[in-house]
């Protein structure tokens, strides 16, 4: 009887250190650990030394001629490169940056404390070619391909996602489209650190496109189509 309170004694003692630890000492050893902390991962950490190079930087200086993620230099209004982004000259003939981040309404969507609306330049075929590729690449897995809210990412489960093609979207300014892309909403990502300003406003007419596409009216129609369609 006194042997097995001893033992439950000792077991109970064992159990209390190995679950309160040895409180108030140090040591300069690493910890045993069964599963290593993820604060302990072998990788490089910004800012921090590390011993594998010779310079003791983990850091790298990136290789010449590369650019953020997302970024394509601007070019002229002028020149003809439907490649790359379109980035009108500022007011004084500067050339913007294509992340740039001013208070126009180009960089905000807004004009004074509102929502502006209306592309900040000339929607040429180039651009809405632009925005179609972009929409592809950056919207059209969450709110698919014609804006209906039915991208692949939704027919996985994220039952969030809204239709761009709902009456509210259709009457909201392109300021505040722009805005939201810029910094997202609810689950949807931030898109402007990855979206040039020019390529958002691309998306936006190319926006505008599909919801009339998909709401339109006999008005619509150019005369030369209707008088081709109700030809006998």
């Amino acid at each position: 009887m006194l042997r097995g309170f001893f033992l439950i004694f000792l077991l109970t003692g064992v159990a209390m250190v190995a679950f309160l630890g040895f409180r108030g000492q140090r040591s300069t050893g690493s910890p045993i650990e069964v599963f290593p902390d993820m604060v302990r991962q072998p990788k490089v950490r910004a800012q921090a030394p590390l011993g594998f190079f010779g310079d003791n930087r983990g850091m790298r200086v990136p290789v010449a001629g590369t650019v953020p993620i997302g970024y394509e230099m601007p070019v002229p209004a002028t020149k003809t490169n439907p490649g790359a982004p379109v980035v009108p000259p500022g007011p004084g003939g500067e050339q913007r940056v294509a992340f740039s981040s001013g208070p126009d309404y180009q960089n905000t969507g807004k004009m004074g404390t509102n929502w502006g609306t209306g592309i900040p330049f000339q929607v040429t075929p180039e651009v809405m070619k632009r925005g179609e590729q972009r929409f592809n690449i950056n919207c059209a897995v969450c709110h698919g391909m014609s804006a209906a809210g039915n991208g692949i990412v939704k027919q996985y489960g994220l039952t969030t996602i809204v239709t761009l093609q709902d009456e509210r979207i259709r009457n909201m300014s392109d300021g505040e489209i722009f805005d939201t892309i810029t910094h997202g909403k609810n689950t949807m990502m931030a898109y402007g650190p990855n979206v040039t300003v020019s390529d958002r406003w691309a998306i936006i007419a190319y926006l505008r496109a599909l919801q009339r596409s998909q709401n339109a009216t006999a008005a619509d129609v150019p005369p030369e189509a209707q008088a081709e369609i109700e030809k006998p």
